[in-house]
């Protein structure tokens, strides 16, 4: 169970946060957007502050905090640049977090305090091309082969799938639409048979790199399968329930980027005499992305609550990621035309959250798979 910090330390760390981001990501963010640079020494940086094992315990190397705190930094990251807090979250809640979850022991001494630190970048990979949600007909096999498994196939949409140290890999070691017939593996870069294929060029979270995965006859020991074979789709959907919440908290923090920032430009930008502000047609614009922020902000912080207390919260981190990602879609569209001209420009920063909020409604399970996901939990309640 994580530890539990005081308000004043919850601060301090958003503090930290804000600092770090607006001195080392706000300066390259454009160029990074504009080139589809992925940053990888950054992430080293954010290892440093235990940015990069947030939920990690102290006896791997990682920070110890809880999901209140992760969800403030990949906020604040987020309200600067929402593609470093994409490769943040994606890092801490997919790879480093199925291995903290299910690794066993020597699993966890090896490859916990290498991600906590930010010495290596992690990936996960559950999709391929012709499965997304439905995980169930992956096509990337794993066969036995003595004290090994072999695998072969492909993985798409990965984040970090070039250059992740080390990825987290769910293959099909069964039958068919069998959910018991899927096992994880731990796969290193520089594995024979292991590398990284296409790298997609994106609307937006162009810093965040997303490419594919392939596996050509990669021969694996089974020491490095994570968890009980066959486990691997009961395993995906635990820790999707938590990246949810990360994805929830980089949403939130697009919004408010995309919020303060039109705050200050109306407030500064005059017309007919006034600042825009005064206007009702502004003013309601803003109460209304407000009001969608604080319940956006609420449901998130009630999904960390139940995660940190170890209580069930499918349907509350379900309810948090669909929410959350749709407002911030729609927060930064009003933030572009609150901006008018203006905001349709990279000269000013809503023209990014615009692009980069759309990716919130389909990562990690998309709006309606959520709905899907929400619904078949009432249902279990009745």
């Amino acid at each position: 169970m994580p530890s539990v910090h005081s308000i004043p330390d919850l601060q301090l760390i958003q503090q930290t946060c804000r600092d770090f981001a607006l001195r080392n990501i706000k300066p390259k963010s454009m160029e990074w957007d504009e080139s589809q640079h992925f940053p990888a020494e950054l992430f080293k940086e954010l290892g440093t502050l235990g940015f990069m094992g947030v939920l990690v315990p102290e006896q791997y190397q990682g920070a110890g905090l809880g999901y209140q705190e992760y969800i403030t930094i990949l906020e604040e990251i987020s309200k600067v640049d929402p593609s470093i807090g994409l490769s943040v979250a994606a890092h801490n809640s997919l790879c480093t977090g199925h291995i903290l979850q299910f690794g066993n022991e020597e699993q966890k001494e090896k490859y916990l305090p290498l991600l906590a630190t930010g010495e290596w970048i992690g990936a996960w990979g559950l999709t391929e091309p012709n499965t997304g949600s439905d995980a169930g007909r992956m096509q990337c096999i794993a066969r036995e082969d003595g004290d090994h498994y072999i695998i072969q196939g492909t993985k798409s949409w990965i984040t970090h799938g070039k250059s992740g140290d080390v990825a987290v890999v769910i293959a099909r070691t069964g039958e068919l639409l069998d959910n018991n017939g899927m096992t994880t593996f731990i796969v290193e870069r520089g594995t024979p048979g292991f590398s990284g294929g296409k790298k997609e060029n994106k609307l937006g979270m162009r810093a965040s790199e997303t490419a594919e995965m392939i596996f050509d006859q990669c021969r694996v020991h089974k020491s490095q399968v994570l968890g009980k074979p066959g486990d691997g789709f009961r395993q995906a959907l635990g820790v999707l329930d938590g990246g949810r919440i990360s994805i929830a908290a980089l949403s939130l923090g697009i919004a408010k980027g995309a919020y303060e920032a039109s705050v200050q430009y109306a407030k500064e930008r005059h017309q007919f005499g006034q600042a825009i502000a005064h206007f009702q047609a502004i003013g309601f614009k803003l109460a209304d992305m407000q009001t969608k922020i604080q319940m956006a902000e609420l449901l998130t912080r009630k999904a960390g609550s139940l995660k940190d207390s170890g209580e069930k919260m499918t349907r509350e981190a379900a309810m948090a990621k669909y929410y959350a990602s749709e407002i911030c879609v729609q927060v930064a569209t009003d933030a572009v035309q609150i901006f008018g001209g203006y905001g349709y420009t990279k000269d000013f920063p809503v023209e990014k959250f615009f692009r980069d909020s759309k990716l919130c409604t389909i990562g990690e399970g998309t709006s309606e798979i959520q709905k899907l996901v929400i619904a078949r939990e009432i249902g279990k309640n009745r």
